[in-house]
């Protein structure tokens, strides 16, 4: 192989590589995070709807991929699996979605017991294609989203407490921090809108493949950003097809207000539906990128990305009404008053 050559395909390698796993790409999820802003209602925070902080919400709807550029392989661990679950592997490990412990390392850690007690289950995993200690998970993004809008809460929880005894530069500092959880939390539910992060099938169909769907890796990348860079998308369209953002149904028996994990597990299931389908379209044509745009295969991307708006609308509107007063704080906040208020006081008490 001559110089040139190698050097292209090592940089190729090297791009397939920083792709791989994506959803949506940055513009499909800044749509994402744009149109879950449309979807909060009028009385929501008015600070979240200034231009620069839908700008800033609508840029964070990149960054855990952003992160995934860097060599850092102890980042690649941690972020790496947040971005996916492999739904039919939890079979393999006796699993089902609905007992799954809302505790992350919990859960990681029933997945090393099952595999010590049959490792003939699962194949061995050659450490030189595990550097970042990953391929004995199946994913973590059920949890990623969970302590996502748990973070956001907590934050609610403290702007609320600086608006009634904190300064303006905490009340700004608060706000700042919702708007950049609300931007980074979006990734993960937009990802887990795209079938593919659902699934073992995730670059092309593996195993038994009786419909002779495509096994080629590159379809991830095509669903995720070549089809909508070629097609484009219409936000105004998707616009009018939202509904109001809404509570997540927690009395419907899908989690509690401090267990998000079976509403999360819920959503990604209904998404992990349409894994096959996805398939199907592609196999009849109608999701590729070199023929004219097909309206069902266009109708199916933009309705995932649909989907994955509303639920991020709908978590980050539950964050907010569901934010319980942070009485530590509230307690810190009064004993500081109360500090500054005494020299004040015994002065005037020394004048009288």
């Amino acid at each position: 192989m001559n110089t040139r050559l190698s050097y292209l395909v090592t940089v190729g390698g090297l791009l397939i590589s920083a792709l791989a796993g994506r959803a949506w790409d940055y513009e499909g999820h800044r749509t994402v995070n744009q149109l879950a802003l449309a979807s909060l209602p009028t009385n929501f925070p008015a600070f979240v709807f200034t231009p620069a902080a839908r700008e800033r919400i609508a840029f964070l709807g990149g960054e855990p991929d952003r992160w995934r550029n860097t060599p850092d392989l102890t980042l690649k661990h941690c972020n790496g699996p947040d971005h996916y679950l492999d739904m039919e592997e939890l079979a393999h490990f006796q699993m089902e979605p609905k007992t799954l412990s809302p505790f992350r390392f919990d859960f990681v850690a029933q997945l090393a017991r099952a595999r010590a007690a049959h490792p003939e289950k699962f194949p061995p995993i050659d450490p030189l294609k595990d550097a970042d200690h990953t391929r004995s998970l199946v994913g973590l993004l059920p949890w990623a989203i969970a302590e996502g809008q748990g973070k956001l809460k907590s934050a609610f929880s403290y702007l609320r407490e600086y608006e009634q005894a904190g300064t303006p530069e905490e009340v700004a500092n608060a706000q700042q921090n919702i708007i950049y959880l609300m931007g980074v939390m979006g990734h993960f539910v937009g990802d887990a809108a795209q079938p593919l992060h659902t699934t073992k099938h995730h670059h092309g169909w593996v195993g038994a493949n009786p419909h002779g769907y495509s096994t080629n890796y590159a379809i991830h990348s095509r669903i995720d950003g070549g089809y909508i860079l070629q097609f484009g998308i219409d936000p105004e369209k998707l616009r009018a097809k939202l509904r109001p953002a809404a509570l997540v149904g927690f009395e419907a028996g899908t989690g509690s207000s401090t267990n998000l994990i079976p509403a999360v597990l819920a959503y990604l299931g209904e998404q992990h539906q349409q894994v096959e389908r996805l398939y199907q379209l592609d196999k009849a044509g109608k999701l590729s990128v070199r023929r004219e745009l097909d309206q069902e295969g266009h109708d199916f991307i933009t309705g995932q990305m649909l989907k994955g708006s509303q639920m991020l609308g709908d978590l980050w509107l539950t964050a907010w009404k569901q934010a319980p007063p942070d009485t530590f704080l509230r307690t810190q906040l009064a004993k500081r008053k109360l500090a500054r208020e005494a020299p004040a006081k015994e002065a005037g008490q020394k004048e009288n």
